[in-house]
């Protein structure tokens, strides 16, 4: 583990290689699972303000839920986190053209049409957050439906870190970022 702030982060995240492949997973990190996306309570009025804008991909069924469980819902667990079609489907998902399951907000975004790109725990994955009393654990999810991206991430030899760059700098900052990439040189995984 190093620590770097206030904040733990696995070694996983410097040795597991991880790089998306949406032509073998067809996003199914959106549509499988048992709860919504995890939320911050910042997020909450951003999934409101954008809503018109990510409202435009989605289905008529996925608005009316949305309509009737609100922008967001309290998981099982007690936190907050999206709301789901049935058991395992964000509401918020779309469907490209090729059959690959998207988030609207993130295509509203990159279409120009929104200034909020999507959760940051969705930007983050496999990166997953926990709140502990004085840090922020920073751990690698391991799901089975993501094995194509670790055997991209082997091929290209892209540890998860990289590979989530903007995310990590969009959530802790660049220096945060460059922070890791000393880390990464003292641990020299390659080694």
């Amino acid at each position: 583990m190093v620590e770097i702030d206030d904040k733990l982060i696995s070694l996983d995240i410097f040795e597991k290689k991880f790089v998306c492949d949406l032509a073998a997973c067809k996003g199914a990190c959106c549509v499988e699972g048992h709860g919504g996306a995890p939320l911050e309570e910042d997020e909450l009025e951003l999934l409101e303000k954008n809503f018109p804008a990510a409202k435009k991909y989605m289905t008529a069924e996925n608005i009316e839920i949305i309509e009737e469980k609100g922008f967001f819902v309290i998981g099982s667990d007690g936190e907050l986190e999206t709301p789901l079609k049935g058991d395992e489907e964000c509401a918020y998902v779309h469907y490209d053209e090729k059959g690959t399951a998207k988030c609207s907000f993130d295509t509203a975004h990159r279409n120009g049409e929104s200034e909020w790109m999507k959760p940051i725990s969705c930007h983050l994955y496999p990166i997953r957050l926990t709140d502990l009393k004085t840090h922020t654990a920073v751990n690698y999810h391991k799901w089975g439906i993501c094995e194509p991206a670790c055997a991209c991430g082997n091929e290209l030899n892209v540890p998860i870190f990289r590979f989530l760059k903007e995310p990590i700098i969009r959530k802790f900052g660049a220096e945060f970022f460059a922070e890791l990439e000393r880390a990464a040189d003292i641990l020299d995984t390659s080694k």
